[in-house]
């Protein structure tokens, strides 16, 4: 635990995304790991932006978080907490933020990754950045991590939730044989070769989300492939999407269950592109709601956190 000098720093890591439309081409270039975007590639990813607001909405939707999740750690009366941000690809990138949180001589840093399945290439990358920060700066400050919480209870319960609430977007008549379309972002096929974690405990939490939805038809897929020439995990959404016309449905709710919260992803993969093809099929699309802010997930957030606690004191 932390000691009575300095609070619980908890640095919440996601991806990021561009802030304007001009920031589009940096950061791609650092997602890229340095290497140029061809230039047509560049206006195609800022068309999406600017078809959905002109910059990614996960900046603002995670400090939002961090500033509920502050306010609601510090009502339990125990050790005092600050909650920052810090993004793998944009500003305020990690290892910033990881040199501001110093500033407030925290006790203890715990990282917490918005994402709740784990992969190397994703959160073990988030780590990897606190790790080369803590190195550079010297910090002798104690760092945890919290692990995998793709099952969580809290988290199900909210997901389940998200779906009902999804659900009433169709006729009522129709409801009980909507299909839903589980989705989660896709990664290179090598990592099943690496032994990854990703595709069961993407599975762990679809099964967990189908046990509560009972005789609900469901369907998984993974969405949003990177643009390389190496295999990636599927089958992909659009071909999910075709089978399920084939075999005569003509609605289908997706459930990005592999997201917390919108951004192009959500706002454009699915929302115009897929339902779009939804349309070009007669086929009634519809998306459950993210998690994004809301009390559902705070109060998620602030189990898990007990949760890690409690398992470093045992």
């Amino acid at each position: 635990m932390a000691d009575a000098q300095g609070p619980v720093a908890v640095l919440l890591m996601a991806m990021g995304g561009p802030d304007s439309l001009d920031n589009v081409e940096p950061f791609l270039l650092d997602v890229r790991g340095g290497r140029p975007t061809p230039p047509e590639l560049v206006e195609e990813i800022r068309e999406r932006y600017r078809a959905t607001g002109g910059k990614s909405p996960a900046v603002g939707i995670t400090q939002e978080v961090a500033k509920k999740l502050e306010r609601r750690l510090n009502e339990s009366g125990g050790p005092r907490y600050r909650v920052y941000v810090g993004l793998r690809h944009w500003h305020p990138f990690i290892k910033d933020t990881y040199a501001e949180l110093l500033v407030d001589a925290p006790g203890q840093v715990i990282g917490l990754c918005m994402a709740p399945q784990q992969s190397s290439l994703s959160t073990g990358a988030y780590r990897k950045k606190v790790e080369d920060a803590r190195s550079a700066l010297q910090s002798t400050c104690a760092v945890s991590y919290v692990g995998s919480w793709s099952q969580h209870p809290q988290l199900i319960a909210a997901i389940v939730e998200n779906v009902r609430q999804g659900l009433l977007k169709f006729p009522a008549d129709l409801r009980d044989h909507v299909p839903v379309l589980f989705t989660a972002h896709s990664l290179p096929e090598r990592i099943v070769a690496m032994k990854d974690p990703y595709p069961d405990e993407v599975k762990g939490t679809v099964d967990a989300i189908t046990a509560c939805l009972g005789n609900q038809p469901t369907r998984f897929a993974y969405q949003s492939q990177g643009r390389s020439s190496e295999p990636w995990l599927g089958p992909t959404v659009e071909s999910a999407l075709e089978t399920l016309h084939r075999e005569g449905h003509r609605q289908v709710l997706v459930a990005p269950i592999g997201f917390i919260c919108d951004h192009v992803e959500t706002l454009f993969d699915i929302d115009i592109e897929l339902k779009q093809s939804a349309v070009n099929m007669g086929m009634q699309l519809e998306r459950m709601p993210m998690l994004n802010a809301a009390p559902a997930l705070i109060e998620t957030l602030v189990s898990v956190i007990d949760a890690h606690q409690s398992s470093r004191v045992r």
